[in-house]
């Protein structure tokens, strides 16, 4: 790796991206030169500065004040982020490439790389920002928000798309790549201070890499997997010609993004559906509102219905029940990462913890008499309780009078082939 050439390659495509792109375009290059000279080193940065933060500096936990993690946990928490990261990157270059021909590009997954890897700079670059206290989130936005106007630059270079069109591919672009790299944020901090890998990795036979399928990591390759197949579904329905069956193929392969498996649909509930869950009395206060609602977009789904009880001008109790639909692999995702995590102060506590096979997560503020229940439901449904109470427990029972079982047996209602 020459640090010269990618410093000036950083800094290029940071102040005069126009004249860079089609530089980086035109450039013979492979997907191991694009890891080992640049993406390797960039992608770093954020996993280091936050390290930094989260272990020397120290980060303020809500009810917990400043906290270090110890050097072991946060060396974990960094090489686990950094792990994940380089495994987004090819994803999301799947994804570029496999949107290509939508949007009047062509399809080249090293081209793809290049748009994914130096369209990512920007944002890898302000990962420094997290050492810096109050400032830091408003340099981590800036940074982003200048990876989506690369991307935007870039895609007319490298993936040979309109440029009238690259609004459209950016846009989509950018929602799928936000779902994802918030599963990763999710699955990063998940594993810290966990078995992460308890499928013991191992490097054989050149440069394969060989991950069980049943740890993080090979879910998460499986994942990636799910999508490319769900993109090579796509690019057949674009040569068909057929509007009805890109759209239909469009919305598999953003199922796919979002952790479903790329060869099933989902219709969520129906509003009423969700409603028959909420009776009229709950611990001994009447249901004082109700409503539920389905949203679409894509091709996907996803159902919520709410409601408050009470009694008079004293407390009151929210709970909300939510179909994720097609993006029900995101709870299964959080599911097989082993998700676990416990902060209490003298004000109260925070925890998310598995009990029965299902995860719940329960927050208390004492001084406030105030607190949220919640469990997800055959990695499909969330049940939230919220509200005044007396205790937690209170808050709890009231979760436990709700039909929950018979929510958890309708997890596969909805879902079929394509």
């Amino acid at each position: 790796m020459d640090f010269n050439k990618l410093i000036a390659r950083a800094k290029a495509i940071l102040l005069s991206p126009k004249s860079e792109w089609p530089v980086i375009a035109g450039e013979p290059a492979s997907v191991g030169d694009l890891y080992r000279n640049y993406i390797l080193a960039l992608a770093a940065i954020p996993a280091v500065f936050t390290f930094l933060q989260m272990s020397v500096i120290g980060t303020n936990v809500w009810m917990a004040g400043k906290v270090r993690l110890g050097v072991g946990a946060g060396l974990s928490s960094a090489i686990v982020s950094y792990v994940l990261t380089l495994v987004g990157v090819y994803v999301m270059a799947l994804i570029v490439e496999a949107l290509a021909p939508t949007f009047g590009g062509q399809k080249d997954r090293v081209q793809a790389l290049k748009t994914v890897a130096y369209a990512s700079t920007a944002s890898w670059v302000s990962g420094i920002g997290a050492i810096l206290p109050g400032l830091g989130w408003l340099i981590l936005l800036a940074g982003g928000c200048y990876s989506i106007y690369l991307l935007y630059l870039g895609l007319p270079h490298t993936m040979k798309s309109p440029t009238e069109k690259s609004v459209g591919y950016t846009v989509v672009t950018f929602i799928v790549a936000f779902v994802l790299y918030l599963i990763i944020g999710a699955i990063a901090a998940s594993l810290v201070g966990g078995s992460y890998m308890r499928g013991a990795s191992t490097f054989g036979g050149g440069n394969e890499l060989n991950i069980d399928k049943d740890s993080p990591l090979g879910q998460m390759e499986q994942w990636g997997k799910n999508v490319e197949e769900a993109s090579k579904r796509l690019e057949a329905a674009q040569q068909s010609g057929d509007q009805a069956a890109q759209a239909e193929a469009l919305a598999q392969m953003m199922g796919a993004a979002l952790g479903g498996a790329s060869g099933t649909k989902v219709e969520s509930l129906t509003p009423e559906r969700l409603k028959s869950f909420l009776p009229e009395s709950l611990a001994g206060l009447q249901r004082s509102s109700l409503s539920a609602e389905r949203n679409q977009a894509m091709g996907m789904q996803l159902s919520e219905a709410r409601a408050t009880y009470s009694r008079g001008a004293g407390r009151s109790v929210n709970v909300e029940i939510t179909d994720t639909g097609s993006a029900k692999g995101l709870l299964a995702l959080a599911g097989w990462s082993g998700v676990e995590s416990e902060q209490e102060s003298g004000s109260g506590y925070e925890k998310t913890y598995r009990q029965d096979g299902r995860l719940v997560h329960e927050q208390w503020d004492r001084a406030g008499s105030y607190g949220e229940y919640s469990v997800v439901l055959g990695d499909r449904f969330t049940v939230k309780v919220d509200g005044e109470a007396d205790t937690i427990g209170d808050l709890k029972a009231a979760l436990a009078q709700l039909d929950l079982r018979g929510l958890e047996a309708l997890k596969g209602e909805g879902v079929a082939a394509n």
